[in-house]
């Protein structure tokens, strides 16, 4: 399959040049995400269910497609765009509010994915920036798994948020920033 010219509203999510097979990858990551949430999704309002689905279905759709060369190369040109890119995720908390979730909880999860996906951004061009963005996963993980009413939908929608934020996002995946 070769490579796509995409269209400017849709550089964010895919970059300017993507191959058909990427595209695909993260399309299905979509249901697999929201068939994952969808105990969750069954127990509120419609309006609240949609809106939540369609949430998860952009951080799953993240987490791959930030991993894509077009992506990867949309966002490694500009520290700008990683920033406004960081700082619009509210993601998590948001889901949690939709769902009925333990908030506490999400909001740790965010807050401190966003703290490791803006320290791992800063590391650019240094040699331990993806060490560093396997380490922030750690924390982030492994402090919210430690919170009493972490449920595991919340919990698999906090290591996909994480990892979209943190790894698959902040990390330029170009082999410019060392081993």
């Amino acid at each position: 399959m070769g490579t796509l010219r995409i269209p400017s509203s849709l550089h964010d999510v895919f970059g300017a040049h993507q191959s058909a097979a990427s595209i695909t990858l993260v399309l299905l990551a979509v249901p697999i995400a929201v068939l994952a949430v969808l105990p969750a999704l069954l127990t509120v309002e419609l309006w609240r269910a949609v809106l939540a689905a369609l949430l998860v279905a952009d951080i799953a759709a993240g987490v791959v497609a930030n991993f894509t060369r077009g992506t990867n190369d949309h966002y490694a040109v500009s520290a700008k765009r990683r920033a406004v890119f960081i700082a619009v995720h509210v993601h998590l908390p948001i889901v949690a509010l939709l769902l009925g979730l333990p908030l506490f909880p999400a909001l740790i999860g965010w807050a401190l994915t966003i703290a490791a996906g803006t320290a791992v951004v800063l590391l650019q061009g240094s040699p331990v920036q993806r060490p560093a963005a396997g380490l922030g996963i750690v924390i982030v993980l492994g402090a919210t798994a430690l919170v009493a009413e972490m449920t595991s939908v919340l919990l698999f929608i906090t290591a996909l948020f994480a990892i979209k934020v943190v790894l698959s996002f902040a990390v330029d995946h170009s082999g410019a920033t060392g081993p």
